[in-house]
């Protein structure tokens, strides 16, 4: 340790939290920095950083909020820090994620290294085979929520390093500042969108009903990521009194169940009789519910499984429509629409094909047809020729499949005069 500074933050690690921040990209905070302009005066903008946080004198810079639609369509806000301040903050999860992992609950999912959506997807559907009911949980504005008071006692738990507790307890106070330049102060609630807030919200949430249902509930398996959550009962009675112990024990630690999203579901499948007043729900993009299945003998049967939902549909198809806009990109060619959304593309087909994927082949006619207009508006030839554009896009689909994702996928390309 440096005699000179008053707390041990290692240079390495600064640098560390460096790449990884600019490996997350990410918009400019409130004094409208960019990662590039950052980065044109590395050595001197890490080295000022480091100084200042091991010396104490590190503050960070109001926190810049974002509102974002949401799927319901009311706004999430977002709070966007500067990019030093999200550099600081990777330090900080750096030190601090380690101590944390080894303690965090295994059905816990979000936000976490080795861990995956898909994961806790697959955990959900073969316990859904198991147990005839689900309880299905979201917390209403936990990230604006969670009280500092009761996170820095489950913090206190795991560290008693000085310069984590005083900077942490600076990110969490440093006001909000809005777009019109009005100030919020802040006394609750973790900034959504800081580096170092998920890993705050995991730890209290382990307290919080990771170590609860552990200590109250142990034959109950459960999967959580980040607020939202599914635990599995035997039996309806036991899914009522469940949510009903839930609601008072996040009331307790000063947060709130979503009314519309907590509810109880029955897993309605061949082998079980009756109804439930839900048999279905939502969960990290997939709606599990009732769907033909073929068994190995080709019978088919009832299963409860997962498929891609339909409001993850309408959400892809809504960028593809409105934020990436193809059919006015006519000074692009079909190679540079390949290599901006294929990434994207990609991405959306690596993450839904795993579970009855058939459901993709809608996705993939409406890549198609954004694509076939494109087609119609840049070239004379194909304007007010669908079947013709159509018909030109299939050539290019066979002779290059691996040109976009889901021609990859879905092969036989079958746009052609809609």
């Amino acid at each position: 340790m440096n005699k000179a500074k008053s707390f041990d933050v290692s240079k390495h690690t600064v640098w560390e939290a460096w790449i990884r921040v600019k490996a997350n990209r990410g918009a400019p905070g409130i004094d409208d920095e960019s990662i590039a302009e950052f980065e044109e005066n590395l050595k001197d903008n890490l080295y000022k950083l480091w100084n200042r946080m091991s010396s104490g004198s590190y503050f960070p810079f109001p926190v810049k909020v974002v509102e974002i639609a949401k799927k319901d369509g009311t706004k999430r806000r977002l709070g966007v820090p500067t990019v030093s301040d999200r550099v600081a903050q990777m330090v900080a999860k750096l030190h601090l994620e380690p101590k944390l992992e080894k303690h965090f609950h295994k059905d816990c999912y979000g936000y976490r290294c080795g861990k995956s959506a898909i994961e806790a997807v697959g955990v959900t559907r073969m316990r859904c085979w198991r147990y005839n009911w689900l309880l299905e949980f979201d917390i209403k504005a936990a990230f604006d929520s969670i009280d500092h008071e009761l996170l820095f006692k489950a913090l206190r738990r795991h560290t008693n390093c000085k310069w984590i507790l005083l900077y942490i307890e600076r990110w969490l106070k440093v006001p909000f500042q809005h777009q019109d330049g009005r100030v919020e102060e802040r006394t609750v609630g973790l900034p959504q969108g800081g580096v170092i807030s998920p890993l705050l919200m995991n730890l209290f949430l382990h307290y919080v009903f990771d170590c609860w249902m552990e200590k109250h509930y142990r034959q109950t398996p459960f999967a959580r990521y980040a607020d939202d959550g599914v635990v599995h009962c035997n039996t309806e009675s036991e899914a009522f009194k469940l949510q009903t112990a839930l609601v008072e024990r996040f009331a307790e630690c000063k947060l709130k169940l979503h009314p519309d999203k907590t509810k109880v579901i029955y897993c309605r499948d061949s082998n079980r009789k009756g109804r439930g007043r839900h048999e279905s729900f939502d969960f990290l993009g997939y709606t599990f519910r009732p769907r033909t299945a073929q068994n190995k003998q080709g019978a088919l049967f009832t299963s409860f499984c997962p498929a891609m939902s339909k409001t993850a549909v309408k959400g892809i198809r809504k960028v593809v429509r409105r934020t990436w806009k193809l059919h006015r990109r006519v000074d692009k060619s079909l190679i540079d629409l390949s290599r901006m959304f294929n990434p994207a593309i990609r991405g959306w087909f690596e993450y839904y094909k795993h579970y009855h994927c058939s459901a993709l082949y809608a996705l993939s006619e409406s890549l198609n047809r954004a694509l076939q207009k494109w087609a119609m508006h840049k070239y004379k030839r194909f304007r007010g020729h669908r079947t013709r554009a159509g018909k030109w896009l299939k050539e290019v689909a066979e002779r290059e499949p691996r040109l976009f994702a889901h021609w990859e996928f879905a092969p036989v390309f079958t746009t052609t005069g809609r």
